[in-house]
């Protein structure tokens, strides 16, 4: 399964795209309105507007082999503990020898915010963003449905 932190998620149409190539369901999850699909590998999930209620959704979902896509670190922290392949939608990798740096940096940034020592700007998400992202995902959508052949379970 795929999960998709859906809300401002710049790369659904490649999401979808990837997916779609390797049989994988894609599940978007926000808490906002989606575009309906009538692609039955596809399900769209609405929740509350509570504090990180997408975020608790995914990750109380995602599991060993699924593929979760997501720009919020802590969820990745999340995820990556529960042995889900997480990328960013700029193709930034989290794994098990990347997520606590992620981590730390993430707590770093936002106290430099706090104390006005950083504005915060974050890059123009462009062309080549897009482009590493579809090798990363791709590559993650591989190795999912490797693990699975490999464990018997369905992907």
């Amino acid at each position: 399964m795929i999960y998709v932190d859906a809300d401002a998620c710049p790369v659904k149409p490649e999401i979808l795209k990837v997916a779609e190539r390797h049989g994988l369901e894609v599940t978007f999850v926000a808490n906002s309105g989606l575009r309906p699909s009538r692609d039955p590998m596809v399900y769209n999930v609405i929740v509350s507007n509570a504090f990180d209620a997408a975020d608790n959704w995914i990750a109380e979902r995602a599991g060993t082999g699924d593929v979760v896509v997501t720009a919020d670190v802590p969820l990745a922290v999340r995820c990556v503990a529960a042995g889900a392949f997480v990328s960013g939608p700029t193709g930034r990798v989290f794994d098990e020898t990347n997520i606590g740096m992620a981590s730390a940096m993430r707590d770093l940034g936002a106290h430099l915010r706090e104390t006005g020592e950083s504005k915060g700007y974050n890059a123009a998400f462009g062309p080549k963003d897009r482009s590493r992202f579809l090798e990363t995902f791709d590559r993650l959508c591989r190795r999912a449905k490797t693990l699975s052949a490999e464990t018997g379970r369905q992907p």
